[in-house]
């Protein structure tokens, strides 16, 4: 038995159609008391929509509405769901919500639906968290990850290496019960290699970098002495004129950040003060800013002017390259510049001319075509990948240092529970609630 819950599962605002959902036994019912069908029907149909109103305790028409009925097992619960379209709007959706938990349904917590369809098998707890992943993308890359996390890529790459683990752990429980049919020493040498093999592959699939970026996006920063052009970049990168541009040196005091989209990558590209000494109180604020953001960005565009030879403020820029920057000859429709050799690559924000070639270098500097294919973007799924990768480490050591077999398997057994703690099945009640208590209302 499950007390239904009720709550609104659209964004609030205004909006075309807005979307109650009940979950739990009596749902039905529930939706029976609140919905009058257009037409005369007699038992609702299972996933078939109706056409009808929103009525009060008195069958009075509040809104024209849609209702549909999704009785369990097949619902995104596993429990009766019931859902009524009313229009978009705090009002409408608001009396509906009203309505519902009069007639018995009680206010959903963050992420209870979604709570659950874990709790009733639907889903384990690595694919809920994708749920609030695929809502909150920001990029197609971000998108592409979070679907195949919810359609159970993490789920299969964790199983996979569970199911190793459990090969090991009988690998060395025969070799105690059964020493003269085992060898030890070459089971010792098998268990030792395949943890460091799995532990390899753990590092591998639960990159944190490069889940950061599909996650919040890749940070972009554009670098230079002043009057390079970092505006004007800005504003051809971007396709907009959203820098102001001026000839006047100093002109940016702040740093300005813009979002872009590469090959589906969300990109947050920053034009930040130029890099001079000055005296100004309020310019030298932005040079500090300037060089703060530089220092975190994922890739540093430094940006010449390709109208006039290499200053000693350019040089001091250069100095600091590291395998972040893309050095950047900007002005290439103008002459009397130094040596392009200077640059990773020559354009013209005026003109374009080479802008469709950075944004591809930006791409590959940051490993953009790679990053849909990270294995896992959430923070507590890699923790615990990291976290099993260092136990079969200790397990892989103590073994090359003569421990016996049976010390090597608390290592792996650490590593299995880790593991278990991504999907959900060794994760103890304090990480669920942690986990759904990060969810809005209304998934």
């Amino acid at each position: 038995m499950s007390a239904p819950i009720a709550a609104i599962a659209t964004a609030r605002g205004e909006g075309g159609v807005a979307i109650v959902r009940v979950s739990g036994d009596g749902a039905e019912s529930i939706l029976l008391g609140a919905f009058r069908p257009a037409a005369r029907v007699g038992t609702l149909e299972s996933h078939r929509m109706y056409f009808g109103w929103l009525i009060d305790e008195n069958g009075e028409k509040l809104d024209e509405v849609m209702a549909v009925l999704m009785r369990a097992p097949r619902s995104y619960t596993r429990e009766d769901v019931a859902e009524i379209q009313c229009h978009g709007g705090g009002a409408a959706a608001k009396k509906a919500l009203e309505r519902v938990l009069a007639l018995g349904a009680s206010p959903a917590g963050p992420g209870e639906f979604t709570k659950r369809a874990f709790m009733n098998g639907r889903i384990d707890l690595s694919q809920a968290e994708a749920v609030m992943r695929v809502v909150s993308a920001g990029g197609e890359a971000a998108l592409r990850a979070s679907v195949r996390e919810l359609e159970g890529g993490v789920s299969r790459f964790v199983g996979g290496c569970r199911k190793r683990l459990n090969d090991l752990l009988a690998l060395i429980e025969a070799s105690n019960d059964f020493p003269d049919e085992i060898d030890e020493p070459a089971a010792a040498r098998k268990v030792a290699s395949e943890a460091l093999e799995i532990a390899e592959r753990l590092r591998a699939g639960s990159d944190e970098k490069a889940a950061r970026i599909v996650r919040e996006g890749l940070s972009v920063v554009l670098a230079g002495r002043p009057n390079v052009g970092k505006s004007s970049l800005l504003n051809a990168l971007t396709g907009s004129d959203r820098a102001i541009v001026t000839d006047r040196p100093g002109t940016t005091r702040d740093v300005l950040t813009e979002t872009i989209t590469i090959d589906g990558a969300r990109i947050d590209l920053s034009d930040t003060a130029g890099q001079r000494d000055t005296e100004d109180s309020v310019e030298k604020i932005g040079v500090e800013r300037a060089r703060a953001a530089q220092r975190s960005a994922d890739v540093v565009l430094v940006v010449l002017d390709g109208s006039q030879p290499l200053t000693g403020e350019d040089r001091a820029l250069l100095s600091e390259a590291d395998g972040r920057f893309i050095i950047v000859r900007n002005k290439s429709d103008l002459t009397g510049g130094g040596d392009a050799d200077d640059a990773d690559i020559c354009v013209s924000a005026r003109t374009g001319e080479g802008i469709d070639e950075l944004r591809r270098m930006i791409r590959e500097r940051a490993g953009v075509a790679e990053l849909g294919e990270t294995v896992m973007t959430g923070p507590r799924a890699i923790a615990c990948a990291k976290r099993a990768a260092g136990a079969l480490e200790r397990a892989a050591a103590s073994i090359e240092d003569g421990a016996p077999l049976d010390m090597a398997s608390i290592d792996l057994w650490e590593a299995r529970n880790a593991l278990g703690e991504i999907t959900g099945e060794d994760a103890g009640e304090a990480v669920i609630d942690a986990v759904f208590e990060q969810f809005c209302v209304g998934k």
